[in-house]
């Protein structure tokens, strides 16, 4: 296994690589069987121009140089996973969403359209490319759900806006385990990588509220979120996806944690 750093390589394991400059060498990956491309800037920070530009670069140019570098290699490598995002759909009310449902507008699904074009190279040579689009990944290291925490052990927490916004979510251990699915060759094209049970935000409010013990009677309306988030709480906060892992189902993946508050007995434990 090669991992992919952006700073002076620690050994043979490590490969340096500058997607900014398009700096990678090719053959730093001779042999490898799979790449795996889970590289993007968070998107939970407000989206000031500079920060959007970042998002976009960070997730287009990285695919990009690796699709072409896996094209250039020989043999080439089997199959190409990216990282993509539910946020592909835009927001869409109460809309039930699968790999099939067209693309939305806004800023998010704009980067997650050219995020999966980026890997074009590659499935034009013939190399299996899977993207899925992850929806909020419940793990207790890193992700969303230590800033959703935080309120509720403080006695504040509650929904953001009317709460009726769908939510599509993942457990990490389930994330894991549907790459390591997918790097077995069951799956093709994009998948959604979500819980079979979507849940608004007011539902998730509540679960967490449960697992925690705390009140959950003090929502953030949806002119606070705009007022500190601008744009980031229109499209992340106060809209979402009901998206369906219906690819994932379809090819036999068995979720672990498909209900939230198991999900989030499992996390809260670890």
């Amino acid at each position: 296994m090669r991992r992919l750093v952006r700073r002076e390589a620690a050994g043979a394991h490590e490969v340096y690589w500058d997607p900014t400059s398009g700096s990678l060498d090719p053959g730093s990956l001779d042999g490898v069987e799979a790449i795996v491309n889970l590289s993007g800037a968070t998107i939970d920070r407000r989206w000031t121009q500079r920060r959007k530009r970042e998002i976009l670069d960070s997730r287009v140019e990285t695919t990009r140089l690796l699709a072409s570098a896996a094209v250039g290699l020989e043999p080439r490598p089997a199959v190409l996973l990216c990282a993509g995002g539910a946020g592909f759909y835009g927001d869409r009310g109460d809309e039930i969403l699968t790999e099939n449902s067209a693309p939305g507008t806004g800023f998010l699904a704009n980067v997650c359209l050219a995020w999966e074009a980026a890997a074009d190279p590659a499935r034009e040579a013939g190399i299996r490319v899977v993207t899925f689009r992850h929806g909020i990944v419940l793990t207790r290291v890193g992700g969303a759900l230590p800033r959703l925490l935080t309120p509720f052990k403080l006695g504040v927490g509650g929904r953001v806006g009317s709460g009726k916004q769908w939510w599509a979510w993942v457990d990490m251990d389930d994330l894991v385990a549907a790459y390591l699915f997918a790097l077995s060759g069951e799956v093709d094209g994009v998948a959604n990588l979500t819980s079979p049970n979507p849940v608004t935000n007011g539902q998730l409010t509540k679960a967490l509220g449960k697992a925690l013990s705390r009140p959950t009677i003090l929502p953030l309306p949806g002119f606070a979120a705009r007022l500190a988030f601008g744009q980031m709480a229109d499209e992340l906060l106060l809209g979402g996806q009901r998206a369906l892992p219906a690819r994932l189902l379809d090819a036999g993946f068995a979720f672990r944690y498909p209900e939230l508050d198991t999900a989030l007995a499992h996390e809260l434990a670890s």
